[in-house]
Parts: structure tokens; sequence; C-alpha cells
């Protein structure tokens, strides 16, 4: 089972959009080092809806082949359309990916009935450990607990990433699945609370930019040790909620690029953060250490 601070990594370009492998590389390296314990690759936060196929597929097999088997590679292959959705896991797979990360399907708001046919589907086509992703705030299509606990009996379907911030609704999830499936936090604020109760993992958005506090807090929180797991999530608290003054990916991408790890490149229609943002995205990486004054 794959465990603890999983980044959702961002998808760094250049001024112009293409995709910047020499900071792709270079990210990686930053996150191994700074203890983040697995890779999502090309997930929301890469920017994977504006992507192309071709590039999606790169990106896969680049962290893949940096990461060379160091830490886990989560390779986000969900689409609305359920071939695509198996032609892009099929590739992550045959990159070498160790699990996919699937989104329920977004704009054309399937019935529970069409999101169990779309992920069995998914996971009868490709044999390769697969996470399901229930984030309604984006999607305007919410995944119930009842779809997921019966998604759990199909054998390589091993995990959720729940982004709901709803700690009671993710607590009875937790309780109704088996144990060897695993319930991961997709909402940084709330995802230490959901770890100690039980949850796995935090699929973060944060880990962008305090990668070993993100780390720590989850290492401690797994063990069980609440008071100084909430006593990191304290310092990065900030964070959690100025990164997304703006739809994520924007004010992480800024972030990073007062980092330096990555230039101010992003796509349309998504664009720059808009400059009253700056402040405070800047005030909060000061309070979570990761910036200098």
């Amino acid at each position: 089972m794959i465990t603890g601070s999983l980044v959702a990594l961002i998808t760094p370009m250049s001024p112009d959009g293409a995709v910047d492998t020499k900071k792709l590389d270079d990210l990686i390296e930053f996150h191994i080092n700074e203890g983040t314990h697995g890779i999502v690759a090309v997930g929301t936060t890469g920017e994977s809806s504006t992507l192309t196929p071709v590039e999606h597929a790169n990106v896969i097999r680049q962290v893949v082949n940096t990461v060379n088997g160091r830490v886990p590679v989560i390779a986000g292959t969900g689409a609305n359309a359920t071939h695509e959705a198996i032609d892009l896991t099929r590739s992550a797979k045959e990159a070498g990916a160790d699990a996919c990360l699937l989104v329920t399907p977004y704009y054309n708001k399937p019935t529970q009935e069409g999101l169990y046919q779309h992920f069995k589907a998914i996971a009868d086509a490709v044999d390769i450990p697969q996470i399901l992703y229930n984030v309604p705030g984006r999607t305007a299509c919410d995944m119930q607990n009842d779809t997921v606990v019966r998604l759990a009996s199909v054998k390589n379907i091993v995990g959720i990433k729940d982004a709901t911030g709803n700690l009671e609704r993710g607590e009875a999830l937790i309780k109704a699945l088996p144990e060897s499936f695993a319930v991961y936090s997709g909402d940084d604020p709330t995802a230490v609370s959901l770890m100690l109760l039980g949850g796995k993992g935090n699929i973060s958005v944060t880990a962008n930019v305090a990668p070993k506090a993100v780390a720590q807090a989850a290492e401690l929180a797994l063990a069980g040790q609440a008071d100084q797991a909430h006593s990191i999530d304290t310092t990065i608290s900030s964070l959690h909620k100025n990164l997304f003054l703006e739809s994520n990916p924007i004010p992480v991408k800024w972030a990073c690029s007062q980092l330096g790890l990555c230039e101010e490149g992003i796509r349309l229609p998504l664009t720059p953060l808009s400059e009253q943002y700056h402040s405070a995205v800047r005030q909060a990486m000061i309070e979570a250490g990761v910036l200098l004054v």
C-alpha cells in the first residue's frame, strides 16, 4: 500500500506554455530530497486538462524514468469518456507507473450506476492498481460512499482520493471499507485529521511548496501522534488556505516560481496569479518557513 505525503505535482512550463522537462526533473529530485513519499503526475494540479494526450503520456514517462523506483509514482489518467480513460491508463501502465488516479467523469454528470460501470470497465481493461478520485467541487459529480464500497470489490481498485473535505463522511467511508482499501485525503486543511481517523495518506497541493513539513505531518499522523502532527500542520495552515485564493494550480505554480522551482508558465484558460493575491501567498510562504522575509 502506498502511504504518506503524495505530492500532486505541478507540471512546470515556460512562459509560452511549453512543458519544461529540465525543471520537471529538478522538481522530482527536490521532492525526493525533501522526504516526499510518492509523486502524483498529471493530476488536476498537473494541468491534465490542458495537456495533449502525447504530452500527458510523455510527462508520466519522464516522471517514472527520473524517479527510477525511489518512490511510488501514481499517474493521473482520469477522463470523462471511459475509452479515453482506458487509453490513458494503458499508456501509464506501459510507462511503468505504480498506480493510476482516476477522477470521476466531469461535466457529463453520470449516475451512480454509470460511475460504477465506468470505473469497473477501466479496471477490467487495464491490470494496474487504480485509485478513485472524488472531487465534486470541480467535477459537478459526487461519488457516494455506497458506490465506493461497491467498487472496492473490484480486485485492482485499491483506494480513493477523497477531496470532499467532509471528515464525517470520510470517517464513515473508512469504517465501511476493508482495511486493505486505502482512503487518501485530497483536502490539505483536513488531511491530518483524516489520517488520524484511519486515512493512509495525503495527495497534497501544499506539498509542492512545503514538502518536508507535509511529509513530517503525514508520518506523525500515520503513527497516531496527533498533537505533533497538528503542531506541524498549523505552521503550514495559511498555505492550505491561500493556495486556493484562485483556482488550483494558479496560486501553487506562482508560489513554486517564487522558490525558483519553475517559471511562471501556465496554460489558458488558466492565467497567472492575480497581483492582488501575491502578498497573501507570499506571507503564507514566509509563515511556513519556506521563503525568507
